[in-house]
């Protein structure tokens, strides 16, 4: 990627639309509109079957994988099911079917007949297939929201306890298409192939045991026709390592590296005060710093309790160490007297800092930039009140707790899945939450979403989090522009990307929280490769 170019403007429609993510009945309403403009519904079950087909015969080859059990559904998934069931059929394969219900869609009926008038043999229990090299599961699609009973769970459940491949048609047979909840009990899918567009539930975090490893199956849907029911920003996209245009706005997180003006200098670069530390916790606030370091930020200053000092000088020379005076247990009592906040472009506040006092947060709470709360900067919010707190902030809060921390933030706030807590959230309290997580979300005060699609095991150590903050703090403080979605977006993609390349280098036991923050550049530098 080109250094000087801030940000990517992919205009092909299959790189917009991947980053779309649509409930059940959003997709629905966009079928809706295909079928109402005369696309045969036959049509496109063949189109989207044999492109299923097409991947299974790539990924599972004939010579390997001779023998296919199709499980099939009452809806329009079991009947993509059975054309792809036909197809690997007529390449080759042996194929068996296994059709629990006797009530059938018309055009899955038909499907059916056709199997069974080409000779493809039908089983009668999920035992029968056995000895098959692959099975593909088209018992249900998007939209399931009763749990499954009787035959069809126990067969799931016999499924999952065997070790043959397992290919999801759309979702895995099971899950709640926007929660990502299981429905008494859910097919393990070894791979899924989501149609069309990104279903919601296949990004939330209970649904990761489920879904295996998750790719998109384009069949070219019309952008006018997901814009006409989404509208020209969606409200929940995901995070990817391109830009997406959106009604001719910049939506991106490929802000990286961030532009620079050949005449700049420093001080055109940012400057960010990242406040932490403690006797307790004396590691936390240099993490980080390391983070933050690694953005390129013009200028850091750093402010931890008067003994920490010599030791983040010795660590980090080139940040300004800002000694505060101490509490009898070590933390920061308040800021130097005459501490001028206005110099800062950006502030974050909590890695280390203990819940001993809330002066420090009392006095950070009016700064006229974005302010960045983490750690025990979340749990002194909590305990002042988080709703009635940030209503008295005029300028951009972005708060980053996991879920624990989320809990005591917004005790009241419910939903089935981290996507909806966290907007839940960012609407009541008008600050942008980022919900940390194995897929974490973004969320905005107007109620739009980013979820981060990819990330590593590798990032659930104890310090992780506190170079998250930096990174956050340091990107914050050189963009200029109201809208944060790139900033923040951005620093949640470099932060699980360099999670991923060091996991990568070292496996997943070996990356620490200082390997994570060494790797930030590394893994910059290998995603621009």
């Amino acid at each position: 990627m080109d250094g000087s170019t801030a940000l990517h403007t992919i205009a092909t429609t299959q790189l917009k639309l991947d980053t779309v993510v649509v409930t059940a009945a959003q997709m629905q309403a966009i079928e809706s509109r295909l079928f109402a403009a005369g696309m045969p519904v036959a049509a496109l079950m063949e189109k989207v079957a044999g492109l299923v087909a097409d991947w299974v015969q790539a990924r599972y080859p004939l010579a390997d994988n001779a023998r296919i059990g199709v499980l099939v559904g009452p809806g329009h998934n079991g009947g993509d099911a059975l054309v792809v069931a036909r197809e690997l059929w007529l390449n080759g394969y042996e194929v068996q079917v296994y059709q629990p219900f006797e009530q059938v869609k018309e055009l899955t009926q038909h499907h059916g007949q056709y199997a069974c008038h080409l000779g493809i043999p039908s089983v009668m229990q999920v035992s029968d297939l056995a000895h098959c090299h692959v099975l593909i599961d088209g018992l249900f699609g998007f939209g399931l929201t009763r749990d499954l009973s009787g035959a069809v769970a126990e067969g799931v459940a016999q499924i999952n306890q065997g070790s043959q491949p397992v290919v999801s048609i759309d979702v895995p047979s099971g899950l709640h298409t926007d929660t990502g909840e299981v429905l008494g009990v859910a097919l393990r899918a070894t791979q899924t192939l989501c149609l069309g567009l990104w279903k919601l539930g296949l990004l939330q975090e209970q649904a990761l045991p489920y879904v295996g490893q998750v790719e998109r199956i384009d069949f070219g849907i019309p952008e006018a026709d997901v814009m006409a029911v989404l509208g020209q920003s969606p409200a929940c996209q995901r995070i990817t390592t391109r830009a997406a245009m959106a009604a001719g706005r910049s939506l991106t997180i490929a802000a990286l590296p961030l532009s620079r003006p050949i005449n700049t200098h420093k001080y055109r670069q940012g400057h960010l005060l990242m406040v932490g530390g403690s006797q307790t916790y004396s590691g936390s606030i240099l993490l980080a710093a390391l983070g933050a370091k690694a953005t390129g930020v013009g200028m850091l200053s750093v402010a931890v309790p008067e003994s920490l000092k010599p030791g983040l000088v010795a660590q980090i020379p080139d940040a300004l160490v800002i000694g505060c005076p101490e509490t009898q247990q070590g933390a920061i009592a308040r800021l130097p007297d005459g501490f001028d906040l206005r110099h800062f472009q950006a502030i974050a506040y909590g890695p280390g800092v203990t819940c001993e006092t809330d002066a420090v947060l009392h006095q950070l709470w009016h700064c006229e930039c974005p302010l960045v709360l983490d750690a025990d900067g979340l749990n002194l919010l909590a305990q002042l009140g988080t709703v009635p707190q940030l209503q008295k902030r005029q300028s951009a809060t972005i708060l980053t707790p996991h879920l624990g921390e989320f809990k005591g933030l917004f005790p009241a706030v419910s939903a089935p899945c981290h996507t909806g807590l966290a907007q839940i959230a960012a609407q009541q309290s008008g600050a942008w939450v980022l919900l940390k997580g194995a897929r974490t979300v973004v969320a905005n005060p107007e109620g739009r979403v980013w979820i981060n699609p990819e990330s590593t095991p590798a990032l659930a150590r104890g310090g992780s989090g506190d170079v998250l903050t930096g990174v956050l703090g340091g990107t914050l403080a050189q963009f200029s522009e109201a809208d944060l979605s790139a900033p923040v977006c951005s620093a949640v993609w470099w932060h699980a990307q360099a999670g991923i390349w060091a996991a990568q280098q070292r496996t997943v036991m070996g990356v620490d929280a200082l390997t994570l923050a060494h790797s930030l550049i590394p893994a910059l530098t290998h995603w621009q490769a």
